[in-house]
């Protein structure tokens, strides 16, 4: 018996991602007394696809990326300072997420400072180190928790991670 699961409409699948555009609307940016944002994330690749193969895992990163663009051109009309920020982890595709982040009443973790990081890679995946490379634009700092992990931002952008 074949233990593999089929994945059915995976072309599709992928067509439909290129042309997703999150919508920001439901994220309150105006109401300058009741806007913030605690550890606020999202995900690209909910079912681990890229797991299997960096061939897939690219453009669940080309859609983090260009939300990226998208969520900091919202975030502009903010009325308090925030953080806005991607992680990527080695090997775990799942956990690549955009964060946005603001002072809250939830918890007094504003601003949110990532510790233990370096300009130094600690990333072993070779073409997610080949991709992140070529980034223009984004600094980048990385460590290692559970698994490695690299951290990027804008500076320009809100107030910095590292």
């Amino acid at each position: 018996m074949n233990s593999f699961k089929k994945h059915r409409g995976l072309r599709r699948y992928y067509k439909n991602l290129v042309l997703k555009n999150e919508d920001w609307n439901a994220l309150n940016f105006t109401d300058s007394n009741n806007v913030w944002f605690d550890l606020w994330h999202t995900h690209f690749d909910s079912y681990g696809y890229g797991n299997d193969s960096f061939k897939r895992r690219k453009p669940h990163l080309d859609q983090l990326f260009r939300h990226f663009n998208l969520l900091s051109d919202q975030a502009k009309f903010l009325k308090v300072d925030y953080q806005i920020w991607i992680t990527i982890l080695d090997k775990d595709s799942a956990s690549d997420a955009l964060f946005l982040h603001t002072p809250n009443p939830d918890q007094n973790n504003f601003p949110w400072e990532i510790s233990g990081i370096s300009e130094t890679s600690t990333l072993t995946n070779q073409q997610l180190i080949e991709y992140i490379n070529n980034l223009v634009g984004y600094e980048k700092r990385y460590g290692k928790a559970d698994e490695a992990f690299c951290v990027l931002y804008k500076k320009g952008i809100g107030i910095t991670v590292a």
